[in-house]
């Protein structure tokens, strides 16, 4: 048995039982997957996997046993060789995080710039998903981390760390029937015409559909997507009113589309967390990134949580607008004004 034979096992099962999908995950040809899998269960003396004719079917009992263990063990030769090479000084590497769209393409960009001018010999790979894949992701071992957004209580899965704080925007091309009330405007309002926003805004579990609730109102949404450009590209379409988190926002949307004014406490305020695998041990550049990120944080607290010693609390998560003026001032997406001001 060998921790490559364990390694194809894992991508296998990670690929829907698809040992062509497998072999391109692993930079592996197909026909040397299938030897290295006929290796390990003759070696074993049993199948892990089930057949339909020449095709992988399910996972065997004897089969899930084995690779719940196999996660294990990669993850701590994965571990061992992250010591090491911080241990040797090496700054290269790969980082994989898994995120939502949104996060990769408002939040991430910044931050991965600056860490990539620190280490460049580090390539980082985004796997960005739906905001409820991302965390399968990392469980998984298919990324080192993960950020992702709630609206209440801390993601599960992992050692979550809260980032930063954020809120939605309500926008409207200009020549919207609501741009011109002159009034803050209420989840009623919105109520009545239909909705752009995230596909993760349909689930029953939603804040936002919730918030609607309390409110005794159904939203009407006629269409969404993971995606916050495509909801601004529709809004502009005149398919709705959007609704989508403020850092999406950027100053050139300004031309042809305005932030309504809604009050704070319609709509929840969210918190981008940070989410960490107990059993993984980060390498450095993955500490710098999140302190790129979340500087409130300290990488020497985040160990020390990963080794069963977490804080009390953590530090407060600021809120985005605030993050982005520190950031870059010039450009912040968030801090939006009211309906009556531009974007930015």
């Amino acid at each position: 048995m060998t921790l490559t034979q364990l390694r194809y096992l894992i991508a296998i099962a990670d690929s829907g039982l698809n040992i062509t999908t497998a072999a391109e995950h692993v930079h592996a040809t197909q026909p040397g997957v299938s030897k290295q899998l006929k290796q390990l269960e003759d070696e074993l003396g049993f199948q892990l996997f089930s057949r339909k004719g020449k095709s992988l079917h399910a996972i065997t009992p004897a089969g899930q046993q084995v690779l719940q263990r196999a996660r294990v063990i990669t993850t701590e030769a994965g571990n061992i060789r992250a010591i090491a090479a911080d241990l040797r000084g090496e700054e290269t590497g790969e980082l994989a995080i898994a995120t939502t769209h949104t996060q990769a393409r408002f939040v991430l960009p910044h931050a991965i710039a600056a860490l990539k001018q620190r280490y460049p010999g580090v390539s980082v790979h985004l796997k960005a998903q739906g905001d409820a894949q991302v965390l399968g992701v990392v469980e998984r071992g298919q990324a080192d981390l993960a950020i992702v957004s709630t609206s209440e209580a801390p993601p599960d899965g992992g050692l979550a760390v809260p980032l930063f704080r954020w809120r939605r925007a309500v926008i409207v091309p200009r020549t919207h029937a609501l741009a011109s009330v002159k009034r803050e405007l209420t989840l009623r309002d919105l109520a009545r015409h239909p909705l752009v926003s995230y596909e993760s805004s349909l689930r029953p579990e939603s804040s936002l559909r919730r918030a609607f609730a309390a409110a005794g109102e159904s939203p009407q949404f006629a269409m969404t997507s993971r995606d916050a450009d495509l909801i601004k590209t529709y809004v502009r379409e005149g398919l709705g009113v959007g609704i989508l988190a403020e850092m999406a926002l950027l100053p050139e949307d300004a031309r042809d589309l305005l932030v309504l004014d809604v009050p704070e406490e319609f709509l929840p305020t969210c918190t981008t967390w940070l989410v960490l695998r107990h059993d993984g041990v980060p390498r450095s550049y993955a500490f710098a990134l999140i302190e790129l990120i979340a500087p409130q944080l300290d990488r020497r607290d985040l160990q020390r949580a990963l080794n069963g010693e977490a804080p009390a609390q953590w530090p407060a998560a600021p809120l985005w607008s605030k993050v982005a003026r520190f950031r870059n001032a010039s450009t912040a997406p968030a801090g939006l004004p009211a309906r009556t001001a531009q974007l930015a």
